[in-house]
């Protein structure tokens, strides 16, 4: 699958089918398929396969997510497979997948709505003033009409109304010219073509991964240039989303360093302990956790398709974790029984083995919040230290538990897992029941750390972006501690920000917890606004606090203001949280779930004056906030292409979004508005000329304009964040700019028509006596026109001005061939 899934994806037959290897063994099997209804989402699946064996019973399996091969998979480590088809055509995942995006409309589209609506207006008063003109003039008896289409008394009282209006219509037709219909072509086409220019940027290069930038949609490159808030995942977007194992904690004790051979372990902090049977005994049970509680596959090197192995190894490791590929050294001899799967809800994962001795082990592993509340609380102390200690470095955490089974209650937990996947209905709630009641009162082992490097110049381009004026929020699922030395260490927070905090750990676990976080939100907002100019409006950039906030709230807490209980409105609650949060230069949002990501871009987005939102991600929990931003930055990282596949622009590394916004959205936004602003300023003109006019003699030279203007270096404007403010919030393409260029082209063509009026009134041109007529009047104010025009859209800047004079050259030679051809063969009236 492009982007559904990490690039190794583990999928299993059943295990009753895993013998049928031969066409002639396939043909043996009789089976029926029962399964759901078609659906499109990639990781659901609930169905079950009943097999018919000659004189027994027969036999009923699940079928989930892990045994459903999808339409586009391709096979890594498997030569071939026999399968069903049991969704095709249009019913298929990716069929029903299909579906366009929301449409997303830019803020230059809405304005040109906006200025057609007052040409639009412009156009019905000229027309209703001509046709009450008309009929003012024929109220005179001798302004009539010709006397080849004069109308008898009775046909000029007869249909008076229905005349008025055909009347009204034919001025409509011929005014319309004021109405610049080619502007939608001419600005597709410079969307289009201009995206093209982000995909060939080679600064945008990724050696690594020998890609590009590459460009979804082309209508929102303008927004690029009109970015406010930067909503951004942290592992995989910040970081390198590459695991290197640095150290753990075994039973209260931290152990780091590479093994020794004498002991198997360096002991870095703390009293060295006898090394009894006790804790060799403790610290074999956390090595066999590691070595188990995981999806890793080993292959060898020559079965692996695509894969580089090691140079040193005949074998290699996959799986669709980078932790679990850092974790795993080597591994005994165990049968499998269950694996409990991980999710982004569970946080945890677990595994259920039976050692060479008969023994039955539970291990599970996840985030601390997921395996505390599940761990006897007396040993909990020692390793939180640990864990908090190792966030607060930057390192990402994993705790590990365990706790060993019976034979009665392994086979109840097997008889509940079995009946909760052969149902058909509600299996991922029956499911994660029965995940729940497994791995309760486990025992904590220890815990691990894991870095995961920051991406290089990371620093630098948040720098670069709130100079610019952008604020950037970081939306995680890791824990504060981890999230908040991230942030330290790329620069979102200072030294000298003041970070209010919206937690578990300031809000409380007790019954009062909605009041004490009522009384923080009325704290926070005070200390906020008692320095605020009263005509603030809150999303302006010229004004910010003298004293720097940061705002850092879990997912738990965001959850009691997004949806409190009815003693509390939602509303109130979300208004005060809400303007906290735009007070604030930087937002850390932490132990978020995807659908929060998407609710906390959804809020920001709505909020008055609805500024422009960016979100950019690298993994399947970021598309949700890269769907609701206005605009969405994918990641070609490790974690699959799905957010890059759903995203409006793709880049390699978090770098590249640097000059993505500073330079290209810079001009993108410029070059638009210079071509939005001369389609309203050129409409005219007559017949042929009038389509040679819109087509080619205007609409291409504003055109290649539009494509190559620099007006500013691009190294200037990567080098100069601020510049990137002076055409925020739409700058040029407000009612001021609009009626500047409106009454510049209604002046200069009164200045066109009665030059050329009173300065060739009574001369003669030719030889032969002949006087201009009105052929030869809208000859010299069109091709007066066509230079001004064209000359009003010149650029300044020389490289590019060779280009367009080029351009421009070849279309004034157009224009004369037109004009020959037109006074050869004029249009008659007979």
């Amino acid at each position: 699958m492009s982007g559904a899934f990490p690039e190794i994806q583990t999928h299993y037959a059943v295990r009753d089918t895993t013998t049928l290897c031969t066409d002639e063994a396939i043909d043996t099997l009789t089976a029926t398929i029962e399964c759901e209804q078609p659906q499109p989402d990639f990781y659901k699946f609930v169905g079950r396969i009943i097999i018919y064996k000659s004189n027994q019973e027969p036999v009923a399996r699940s079928l989930g997510p892990e045994n459903l091969l999808l339409k586009g998979a391709t096979l890594k480590n498997t030569k071939k497979i026999y399968g069903v088809a049991v969704y095709t055509g249009m019913e298929t995942k990716m069929a029903l997948n299909y579906q366009g995006k929301s449409q997303k409309r830019s803020a230059v589209e809405k304005s040109i709505n906006t200025f057609l609506i007052v040409y639009l207006c412009i156009l019905l008063g000229k027309a209703t003033v001509c046709t009450t003109l008309k009929y003012i003039w024929q109220s005179n008896p001798f302004n009539d009409e010709p006397w080849y289409n004069e109308k008898t008394k009775k046909e000029r009282e007869t249909f008076k109304v229905l005349r008025m209006f055909t009347d009204f219509l034919s001025f409509m037709v011929l005014f319309n010219f004021i109405i610049p219909v080619s502007m939608y072509v001419t600005v597709e086409m410079q969307k289009f073509l201009g995206s093209f220019f982000i995909s060939w940027d080679k600064e945008m290069y990724d050696e690594e991964i020998q890609e590009g930038a590459l460009v979804n949609t082309s209508d929102l490159n303008e927004e690029l240039g009109q970015v406010e808030f930067v909503f951004t995942d942290k592992t995989g977007t910040l970081t390198e989303n590459s695991m290197e194992f640095i150290e753990c904690c075994i039973d209260g004790h931290k152990y780091k360093d590479r093994i020794s051979e004498a002991d198997g372990f360096s002991q870095t902090d703390g009293p060295l302990k006898y090394c009894g049977k006790a804790e060799k005994s403790c610290e074999e049970l956390f090595l066999r956790a590691l070595c188990l509680c995981h999806t890793v596959q080993i292959k060898e090197a020559d079965q692996v398709d695509g894969l580089m192995a090691h140079p040193e190894r005949k074998y290699t490791y996959i799986s669709s974790s980078p932790d679990e590929i850092a974790l795993v050294k080597g591994a005994e001899k165990y049968q499998l029984l269950h694996v409990l799967n991980f999710d982004p809800v569970r946080r945890r994962m677990s595994v259920i083995v039976r050692t060479t001795t008969g023994k039955l082990l539970l291990f599970c592993k996840g985030a601390d919040s997921s395996i505390f509340p599940r761990v006897q609380q007396e040993e909990i102390q020692q390793t939180k230290v640990h864990v908090d200690c190792n966030a607060m470095d930057g390192y990402r955490t994993l705790c590990v538990a365990f706790k060993e089974l019976t034979e009665k209650e392994y086979d109840k937990i097997d008889r509940q897992l079995n009946e909760a996947k052969m149902a058909l209905q509600d299996r991922e709630e029956k499911m994660a029941k029965v995940f729940d009641d497994t791995e309760a009162d486990t025992h904590l082992i220890g815990a691990t750390a894991v870095e995961d490097r920051l991406q290089e110049q990371l620093a630098e381009t948040i720098e670069a972006l709130h100079t610019a004026g952008m604020k950037v929020w970081v939306l995680t699922g890791d824990k504060m501690e981890t999230a908040k030395s991230t942030c330290y260490a790329c620069r979102l927070f200072q030294t000298n920000t003041e970070l209010l905090e919206l937690t578990a750990r300031t809000v409380g676990e007790s019954e009062r917890k909605e009041d004490q976080l009522h009384e923080l939100l009325l704290e926070y907002h005070k200390m906020l606004m008692q320095d605020v100019p009263k005509n603030w409006g809150g999303l302006k950039r010229s004004w910010t606090l003298s004293q720097e906030y940061g705002l850092i709230i879990d997912g738990s807490t965001l959850s009691l203001i997004l949806n409190p209980s009815q003693d509390y409105g939602s509303s109130n609650y979300k208004s005060i949280f809400l303007q906290i949060c735009l007070k604030c230069t930087a937002v850390l949002c932490c132990r978020m779930a995807p659908l929060q990501k998407a609710q906390i871009v959804r809020m920001v987005k709505n909020t008055k004056g609805s500024p422009i939102t960016l979100s950019i991600g690298d993994g399947a929990n970021d598309v949700s906030m890269i769907l609701e931003a206005r605009v969405g930055i994918g990641i070609k990282g490790k974690e699959g292409r799905q957010a890059s596949r759903n995203s409006d622009c793709a880049v390699p590394k978090f770098k590249h979004l640097r000059k993505l916004l500073l330079a290209h959205g810079h001009l993108y936004y410029v070059r638009i508005a210079h071509l939005v602003q001369y389609f309203f300023y050129k409409p005219l003109y007559d017949a042929a000329y009038l389509t040679m006019y819109n087509i080619c003699f205007t609409s291409l030279p504003i055109l290649a304009y539009s494509l190559l203007e620099q007006h500013i270096s691009i190294d200037t404007l990567t080098s100069d964040p601020q510049l990137y403010m002076k055409v925020s919030d739409n700058a040029m393409l407000q009612w001021r700019p609009f009626l500047y260029w409106t009454f510049l082209g209604t002046f200069e063509g009164l200045v066109f028509f009665f030059g050329v009026y009173f300065l060739f009134q009574s001369s003669s041109l030719e030889d032969n006596g002949k006087v201009f007529g009105n052929w030869t009047f809208g000859m010299i104010v069109f091709t007066v026109l066509v230079f001004t025009v064209t000359l009003k859209a010149g650029p300044f800047d020389l490289p590019v001005l060779v280009s367009y004079k080029c351009i421009e050259n070849g279309y004034v030679k157009a224009e004369d061939a037109v004009t020959n051809l037109a006074e050869r063969y004029p249009l008659r009236i007979p």
